[in-house]
């Protein structure tokens, strides 16, 4: 959120799934020495997902709304300006903007002078994330009809609270978020250093640290073909359970908006596989939804190779209600998949949140895996372990996918090209 002198909102933001700016990443990461030396700096590359290549973008193609900048915001760190009038940004979503040495929780100098030397002055103040951000300020209690000097937590990134929201607040515990992105992370009492660069190396919103990846395409393939088919979400979980595991051989590579993790930002999505006997409605229904848990499975198989075990997988958003989703989920990651009897996780972890910064306010000694622990329980007839037979299917359609990911990235930018010129005539 590029805000001016006067605290106003110079242009729409940029959102995270915008993956138009690529070059500007590279361009950043150049000036720092390349990719794994911008790894070594601060702990986490510049990917088009973060912020710091938003930023270089408006410098580049808006230089007029650039010379108004006067802070960088995040979106929530903006309700939270609204709010209280105070502009900070606590550690968890700050290491998400790629501007953060994340070992340290201190912004990057290299970094930062890679985009302007003049942004440091820019960026909100860091604060712990189990400090308020400030009071409710008269104006905007007004407008709410509440008592000025209400308690503001910090807050935090959807995925942060998610963390909290799902009891994630101890090692041995991974969240694996289904919405229209996925993500999948884990509390680490440690940075978690990914030399790859595949695994985020956030810090989280309790002082700690949140391996996480995140793809950009879960629910939207789903959705596309629910849509397409015209079903409602009972009809396509029906399909899905006529369709045995493997979808008879049809493979989705769901890269439908580019992707993350992997780092294909110009990949597109493919069905593989298709013949007379796969060219069914359930076929492709079960396709896609295995294949965006293929493509999250990715990532946690990266996770457990650098030391981050998971022995449950609390599974959260819209794709964690569906019965049949759920059983993929614990074959395709081979461990128990449970769900929480509060299934919003990042708007109850924001609650919890704020709950313990009102204690810890009071003078209170108390962490946030007491209050986790106190609040946070499992919908234990939900829980789905594991079947043999369908984790040895998933193994082998894992090898598939991503032989077919590799094989097809030289490919997907020399289309992108081919389509843009399609639509210029």
């Amino acid at each position: 959120m590029p805000l001016d002198k006067n605290g106003e909102v110079i242009r729409p933001a940029k959102l995270w799934c915008d993956t138009s700016t690529a070059a500007e990443c590279e361009e950043i990461m150049a000036k720092l020495g390349g990719y794994d030396a911008t790894i070594k700096k601060q702990g986490i590359a510049v990917l088009p997902g973060f912020t710091a290549s938003k930023i270089l973008w408006l410098k580049k193609h808006e230089p007029q709304n650039y010379a108004r900048l006067a802070t960088v915001l995040l979106p929530h760190d903006y309700l939270n300006f609204w709010l209280t009038g105070n502009r900070v940004m606590e550690y968890g979503d700050a290491s998400g903007t790629a501007l953060l040495d994340v070992r340290n929780r201190k912004w990057c100098k290299e970094t930062i002078e890679a985009i302007d030397p003049e942004l440091m002055g820019k960026l909100p103040p860091l604060i712990p994330s189990d400090q308020p951000a400030g009071q409710l300020q008269p104006s905007t209690a007004k407008q709410l009809g509440l008592n000025p000097g209400v308690l503001v937590s910090a807050g935090g990134g959807d995925n942060m609270m998610g963390a909290i929201g799902t009891g994630n607040t101890r090692p041995g515990i991974v969240t694996a978020s289904f919405g229209t992105s996925g993500t999948i992370y884990a509390c680490s009492e440690t940075p978690v250093i990914d030399p790859l660069g595949e695994i985020a190396a956030f810090c989280d919103s309790t002082n700690r640290w949140l391996p996480l990846l995140c793809t950009m395409n879960v629910t939207v393939a789903t959705e596309m073909v629910r849509k397409d088919f015209g079903w409602t979400i009972k009809q396509l979980d029906a399909a899905v359970e006529k369709c045995p595991a493997g979808a008879l051989g049809l493979v989705l590579l769901p890269y439908l908006e580019g992707e993350r993790t992997p780092n294909v930002p110009d990949g597109t999505g493919v069905f593989f596989g298709v013949n007379p006997r796969t060219f069914e409605a359930k076929c492709f229904a079960r396709a896609a939804m295995e294949g965006v848990t293929l493509g999250m499975n990715y990532g946690l198989r990266r996770l457990a190779e650098l030391g981050v075990n998971a022995r449950q997988i609390r599974a959260t958003g819209g794709g964690s209600k569906s019965k049949v989703w759920r059983r993929i989920m614990a074959d395709v990651f081979n461990a128990e998949v449970v769900t929480l009897k509060v299934a919003e996780g990042a708007a109850y972890g924001a609650a919890l949140q704020a709950f313990w910064c009102w204690r810890l306010q009071k003078g209170e000694k108390v962490k946030i895996s007491d209050i986790t622990d106190a609040f946070v329980k499992l919908n234990e007839r939900e829980t789905v372990e594991p079947t043999a037979a369908n984790v040895a299917v998933y193994r082998e359609l894992q090898q598939i996918q991503d032989e077919l990911s590799r094989a097809l990235r030289s490919l997907f930018g020399r289309h992108r090209k081919f389509v843009l010129e399609l639509t210029k005539k």
